[in-house]
């Protein structure tokens, strides 16, 4: 039997390894064995980093958001809880966006988040949209709220109480002032329907 050589395949593989690794230091960019180990380090750190680069953004955007609320006078914690008392859904990227190139627009953002911590915006308010330059391109921020809450749409006639949850319904139970513990489903829209 005639004698079977790979010395082309392997060249090839050295060759695939090699190109790969053009532009590692030293050793890691000339030889084989070397440069191999450090491709498999490399996948390695970059699969892990694709997902830290996610938590990296985001400490990046509440340091923004923090930085400009303390402008302000007002804690970082303090606003998100405000704005989410109000009802806006804002993510973080956009509000550090905002932080940095429309200040004037953050300032009513923050005033936002300061009646929603008072009390004086809920979430069953009007529904507020602007529009926002940043770097020359024209965003729509939306800070959109409920109009009606799920309560007050319950004591509406024409709501169909069985399209609510469990929870909802003792919710509407208990402020009607309906004793509904142990009830099934059905057994609590039957009470709250007499």
């Amino acid at each position: 039997m005639a004698r079977v050589k790979n010395g082309a395949v392997t060249k090839a593989r050295h060759k695939k390894v090699l190109k790969e690794a053009k532009g590692y230091f030293g050793s890691k960019h000339r030889l084989y064995k070397t440069a191999k180990e450090q491709l498999m380090h490399s996948g390695q750190y970059a699969f892990r980093d694709r997902k830290q680069k996610k938590r990296d953004f985001r400490k990046l955007w509440i340091t923004r958001i923090n930085a400009a609320c303390r402008q302000e006078g007002i804690s970082y914690s303090r606003f998100i809880e405000g704005l989410t008392k109000a009802g806006v859904e804002v993510n973080r990227k956009m509000l550090s966006e905002i932080a940095i190139n429309d200040p004037k627009m953050f300032k009513e953002f923050v005033k936002v988040a300061k009646d929603g911590k008072a009390g004086k915006i809920t979430k069953a308010s009007e529904v507020i949209g602007r529009e926002v330059t940043i770097n020359g391109e024209k965003k729509a921020v939306k800070t959109e709220e409920k109009k009606v809450t799920k309560e007050k749409e319950a004591k509406s006639e024409n709501t169909d109480l069985s399209k609510m949850t469990v929870a909802e319904l003792k919710e509407l139970a208990k402020s009607k002032k309906i004793d509904v513990t142990g009830l099934k489903k059905a057994e609590i829209i039957e009470a709250l329907e007499k």
